[in-house]
């Protein structure tokens, strides 16, 4: 990474580094954690190069940042297939909490790469937006958490990704009923897709209704073999 210093009035900062073995100590720590002490420590850490991607199924994890950091950037990844419910959510979650919100709006295609490509989509469409949108950055959060799925159990709270980048995961021990538990107290604003059966909200073509018993990324790319859009893979 070229230089990753930020002029700001009266100082320069620069983002901590962190050596792999670090990072190893720091997840055995921060799984004693709550959310929002490892949201501050990645604040404090990387400042303005940080930020956090959000897939607007819910705003629980951009209600913990933004009481940690009112002006964390936040992005979304308009891939051009949502729902129309996520879109509205996304401008709810966006005026309900004036947030930093950096749209990431894919180029318009002459031919629906979902069904011309349907294996390579998420490529172009998602991680191609996400590549863009980290380029400068030091560290970026997902909520990701480790009971969606088989895919994701072993997830770590704090790594490094295939960028480079670390990557902090601050709700990924967190259960489903610690989500829904919070999300009720705080009143948080949610995609009204959840209350239809979806689990997990993705794109509209390759996301269904989770049947009842299986995991809540059971709805997406169902009968494809294909778990994850590659976000989140290391």
């Amino acid at each position: 990474m070229s230089d990753t210093s930020v002029a700001l009035p009266g100082l320069r900062f620069e983002p901590k580094v962190f050596s792999d073995e670090e990072l190893a100590d720091l997840n055995q720590t921060f799984e004693r954690w709550p959310a929002h002490n490892i949201i501050k420590w990645a604040a404090d850490s990387f400042g303005p190069y940080l930020s956090l991607a959000a897939s607007m199924a819910d705003a629980l994890l951009i209600d913990l940042s933004v009481k940690v950091d009112p002006a964390i950037e936040v992005i979304f990844i308009d891939t051009g297939y949502h729902f129309p419910e996520t879109l509205q959510t996304v401008e709810r979650i966006r005026r309900h909490y004036g947030l930093n919100l950096r749209m990431m709006t894919v180029a318009h295609h002459a031919e629906e790469l979902w069904k011309a490509d349907p294996e390579n989509c998420c490529s172009a469409v998602k991680v191609g937006q996400l590549d863009r949108a980290l380029n400068g950055k030091a560290a970026w959060m997902s909520g990701l958490r480790r009971d969606e799925a088989a895919s994701r159990a072993t997830a770590p709270i704090v790594g490094r990704d295939i960028r480079g980048l670390i990557k902090v995961n601050p709700i990924a021990n967190w259960t489903q009923h610690d989500c829904d538990s919070y999300l009720a107290e705080h009143d948080i604003p949610y995609n009204p897709l959840l209350d239809q059966g979806y689990g997990s909200i993705g794109c509209q073509p390759c996301t269904q209704p989770v049947p009842e018993g299986e995991d809540p990324r059971s709805g997406r790319w169902a009968g494809r073999g294909k778990t994850e859009c590659g976000l989140h893979l290391s």
